[in-house]
């Protein structure tokens, strides 16, 4: 890494969500290592807690006005980026999520050709798998790709896809999400005097944002299978559209008191340092940063085989990998990790090894910081 210290703004989703939360930890990291971080969102990012010497943050407050259909927030957020580069001589923006802040992005960029501020676009999943591909967004995402001074995937499954749906020819770096592994670490205090299993149950939990995608009702029909051979609570975390319909089919099939609901959470640490299991059947992950973070502490991972958790995790090895739909695979590897003790130590070893070798924060940041330098290198500087 070069000795220059850069003043980046970052945007991000403000709620849950992996984009949001890989964001914020770039940013403090960034700010760690000596560069001025500048966060431009609608709201507090969820993970910046604490004050922190040279990170700031810049509320977007989009214009409510009755001639405008919908509150035009990409608008707004251009407007901010804009005033913010000029108020702090930014060198770059960093987006993260194509629609709609790569278009914000843009739009900044050309108010401001004079500073010569750079647009890195950070591609996480969905930006490309689904709302980029919807017919009134395509022509507009291939665009900001290819506008993008650098582009970055966060898995090489997710820059193929983006090549093939996108018809996109330029260089994309996969660069993975990563987890802080001090943080998310095995806590032998929390398994011991565990308040969510308070009869010393097993603890399988399930964390996600609960859309379709996220394929709760084989979460809950493959718990259903497990409770029945062993004496489990399963501890659902998140909060979405497919709640309500997740609880009716636990109620459905006489579990509901077996299925606890906590909602949305911020304590993910000790959560999942505190369960025996992660189960993560989606239908589609383009990463799947959850399961990262269970690695880290430790807790063994059964999850599906689609998009980035292969390159994740090593089946049989760091977790365990099924098709989404396969209830009985994942039935027999959840309860071959809960029944034995020592499959489960070392499944959960040889997953913390493997994030704090190939997934730790020292491990990536640096890669986003040689991206920064190669484009102010070759353009000159910003601000």
């Amino acid at each position: 890494m070069g000795k220059r210290k850069y003043k980046v703004g970052i945007t991000s989703f403000a709620a849950h969500g992996g984009s949001g939360v890989v964001a914020t930890e770039l940013g403090l990291a960034l700010v760690d290592r000596g560069h001025e971080v500048h966060f431009i969102t609608n709201a507090l990012p969820i993970r910046l807690k604490r004050f922190q010497e040279d990170v700031f943050f810049h509320e977007v407050q989009a214009v409510h006005y009755p001639a405008f259909p919908h509150t035009p927030y990409m608008l707004a957020l251009a407007s901010k980026m804009t005033e913010v580069v000029q108020y702090h001589e930014l060198d770059l923006l960093h987006v993260h999520y194509a629609i709609p802040h790569a278009a914000a992005g843009f739009l900044a960029q050309k108010m401001l050709e004079p500073y010569g501020v750079k647009l890195v676009t950070t591609l996480h999943g969905t930006d490309i798998t689904l709302v980029g591909q919807e017919p009134g967004f395509w022509p507009m995402t291939q665009f900001l790709i290819n506008q993008s001074d650098a582009v970055t995937a966060v898995s090489k499954f997710l820059e193929e896809e983006t090549r093939k749906t996108f018809e996109i020819k330029r260089k994309i770096e996969v660069i993975h999400n990563f987890v802080d592994t001090k943080a998310f670490r095995p806590r032998p205090d929390l398994r011991k005097q565990n308040p969510l299993a308070p009869r010393g149950e097993k603890i399988v939990v399930h964390a996600s944002n609960l859309r379709p995608v996220k394929n709760l009702p084989t979460v809950i029909r493959v718990f259903e299978e497990i409770q029945k051979e062993v004496d489990a609570r399963l501890v659902i975390v998140g909060d979405g559209p497919e709640r309500a319909s997740s609880e009716r089919l636990a109620r459905e099939l006489g579990i509901e008191g077996k299925v606890v609901f906590l909602g949305v959470c911020e304590s993910m640490e000790e959560l999942l340092a505190m369960s025996d299991v992660l189960l993560l059947p989606s239908e589609h992950e383009s990463f799947g940063l959850v399961a990262l973070e269970a690695m880290s502490a430790g807790t063994p991972v059964v999850a599906s085989d689609r998009g980035g958790l292969p390159e994740l995790i090593v089946d049989g090895s760091s977790g365990f990998l099924h098709d989404p739909h396969d209830l009985k695979g994942q039935a027999a590897s959840v309860l071959a990790l809960l029944k034995d003790p020592a499959l489960a130590r070392r499944i959960g070893e040889e997953a913390r090894e493997r994030a704090r070798e190939s997934f730790c924060i020292e491990c990536v940041v640096d890669d986003y910081v040689e991206v920064y330098q190669g484009l102010m290198e070759a353009g000159g500087s910003g601000g």
